[in-house]
């Protein structure tokens, strides 16, 4: 997906468009080759925000991008230009990579490249985008959504968590943690995490979630329960369970998994060890445990990932 097309037109979001460009115009880390050829593709010269925007190509230019991107759209209740939605739809049918930050889901359903998918927006236009939209399965709780060809992520903080997700599954976690340092925000946010959280991101000095959840990443190798977890946190389970939910969106258990695959994707692309080691280091017990939960979860096997990531 080295070829990204970036569609641009009248009000855009300038936050979102911004961070595309940021992300996809310069690799930090010197791992990944080639890196992504992205063009600023729209009908003429735009006015985003404040700013001013001269694209390098026009729309018909989507149609022959691996990866388009429409960022997000200021006024949802507007009527969507019909050439940028048309060129959406020609890319769409061209076999291209879609990918909708926050409101530019309005322009992916407008082109019915969402149709029968399930997909998400800014957690304040969910109910407008379903409503619209019947034929979609619209998620309100989630950061982002990967049908594959197809991908939506909610607003601003989770747009960069798409990016991040799309680099991680073209070039690996090694380099989408790079590029994640650079920009200092978190390298891994699941896609499934909650739009809204209630309380504060955890910190030491504020959440009871503070120090258990480095306690627990130093173990991963460790056979842990949730029971360990809740009394390591000095908290009943269900107190556990309340909080990791309203932090994380998940459960314990599925924070813990998440994090043993974080950990054996790291040592297949870093390291020498075979998958019984990894295994027992990412706290999956078996490789057959591993190679289970592994493709479950990241699509292909360990021995794939590997062959596929390698970092140099």
């Amino acid at each position: 997906m080295a070829t990204v097309a970036l569609a641009v037109t009248e009000n855009m979001l300038h936050f979102e468009l911004a961070t595309t460009f940021e992300i996809f115009t310069r690799d930090p880390t010197g791992l990944a080759d080639p890196w992504y050829d992205l063009t600023v593709c729209g009908a003429g010269p735009v006015r985003v925000g404040r700013f001013h925007l001269e694209p390098d190509a026009g729309l018909d230019r989507l149609a022959h991008a691996d990866t388009v991107i429409v960022p997000a759209v200021a006024d949802v209740d507007a009527d969507l230009p019909a050439d940028l939605v048309d060129a959406v739809r020609a890319a769409h049918q061209a076999g291209a990579r879609l990918v909708s930050l926050c409101t530019g889901a309005f322009v992916l359903a407008a082109a019915g490249a969402l149709d029968g998918l399930r997909a998400t927006t800014h957690w304040a236009h969910t109910e407008a985008l379903a409503a619209r939209y019947p034929q979609i399965d619209v998620d309100p709780d989630v950061l982002y959504v990967d049908n594959g060809r197809v991908l939506a992520s909610a607003g601003k903080a989770a747009a960069i968590d798409l990016c991040l997700h799309l680099i991680r599954r073209d070039h690996g976690a090694t380099v989408a943690n790079a590029v994640a340092r650079r920009l200092v925000v978190p390298p891994h946010r699941a896609g499934g995490q909650a739009q809204f959280v209630t309380t504060p991101v955890p910190t030491r000095e504020d959440h009871p979630l503070a120090g258990l959840l480095p306690w627990a990443m130093e173990r991963l190798d460790q056979p842990l329960t949730v029971e360990d977890l809740a009394r390591q946190a000095g908290m009943s389970s269900r107190n556990l369970a309340r909080h990791f939910r309203s932090a994380t969106g998940t459960t314990p258990l599925q924070w813990l998994s998440t994090q043993r695959i974080r950990r054996a994707q790291e040592l297949l692309e870093n390291s020498d060890h075979g998958i019984d080691a990894i295994a027992a280091a990412a706290g999956m017990g078996t490789a057959t445990t591993l190679r289970r939960h592994f493709h479950r979860t990241v699509g292909v096997p360990p021995d794939v990932y590997r062959r596929t990531f390698r970092s140099a």
